[in-house]
């Protein structure tokens, strides 16, 4: 079950998934690049992963191959991993910037996952926010999928 979170935040969106998966297994999904590689992104998008060692500092570097075919390079720097509770990145772009914490709570045995993406005005943020959720809710469509397939 997906759910979206009011913030006091004008500047973030907050979004959360329950998986019936331990949190090791999830947390493993996103610091894993060939897991990462077959779910990340909305529906219909490929990845190629071109760099991604998940250690503060290091750079998460893809691309997102769209249905159209259009292709939407992506960068990254991991900024904090706290096995297996937490990841925090500084999304560098191109299309937006923003800041994304990924929090990895455990619930004997399964794990909510929250996303909690704080982007640099208000006023983008709310341009984007409804597709964000969205895309979001997708986004844990395919890892819940992507997990569902590993058992």
């Amino acid at each position: 079950m997906s759910s979206a979170a009011q913030d006091t935040d004008d500047r973030a969106v907050v979004v959360s998934h329950v998986f019936d998966y331990p949190r090791e297994r999830v947390f493993q999904a996103f610091t894993d690049p060939n897991q990462m590689a077959q779910w990340w992104g909305p529906d219909g998008f490929t990845n190629t992963i071109h760099e991604f060692d998940p250690k503060p500092g290091n750079t998460l570097r893809y691309t997102m191959h769209a249905p159209s075919g259009a292709d939407f390079p992506n960068e990254s720097v991991v900024e904090e991993i706290i096995t297996p509770e937490r990841v925090v990145l500084h999304h560098l772009g191109p299309i937006h910037e923003f800041w994304m914490t990924m929090t990895f709570e455990d619930l004997d045995g399964q794990t909510k996952l929250t996303w909690r993406q704080v982007f640099m005005t208000a006023e983008h943020c709310a341009k984007i926010k409804d597709f964000i959720i969205q895309a979001n809710g997708q986004n844990f469509a395919r890892l819940e999928a992507h997990l569902a397939k590993q058992a």
